[in-house]
């Protein structure tokens, strides 16, 4: 009797089924849980954004194995991770995690990074809810206006 997680369909000893060898580069980046859907993961893949090992790929039927480095735009920056394994589906995130290794650069990958909102000058453009609460306080105060 083997242990959980340590049979024959889990060499690695970590709970995951082995997959196929190679996989199609869509199925793999839907199943790591990069894309909602693998019909966005396959928009990626033939927009001729997405690399594998450095060289341009075209279709979303291009295969993927172990040991592959896959560098694609998501969101407002470019991923870069190994393909650690091929899953046999698309799990947990968790278990989605398992399938890669993040090579992103430590800088471009703080929670603290998200972009500051938009800075205006004072006085220019639409006013904020705190400006017009001044503006009318102001009008308010004024004994030679209508209003």
């Amino acid at each position: 009797m083997t242990a959980p997680g340590e049979g024959p369909d889990t060499p690695q000893g970590n709970g995951l089924p082995d997959g196929p060898e190679r996989l199609r580069v869509d199925k793999w980046l839907w199943h790591a849980r990069f894309f909602k859907s693998r019909s966005l993961a396959g928009e990626a893949a033939s927009s001729g954004r997405l690399r594998v090992n450095g060289e341009r790929i075209a279709k979303p039927a291009h295969l993927v194995r172990a040991g592959d480095v896959l560098t694609f735009p998501q969101a407002s920056r470019i991923r870069v991770v190994r393909v650690l394994r091929t899953g046999s589906r698309r799990g947990p995130a968790t278990e989605a995690a398992l399938l890669y290794e993040d090579l992103d650069p430590p800088a471009a990958r703080s929670p603290d990074a998200q972009p500051m909102p938009a800075e205006r000058p004072r006085g220019s453009g639409r006013p904020t809810k705190r400006e017009r609460r001044d503006i009318d306080a102001l009008r308010a105060s004024d004994p030679g206006s209508d209003t």
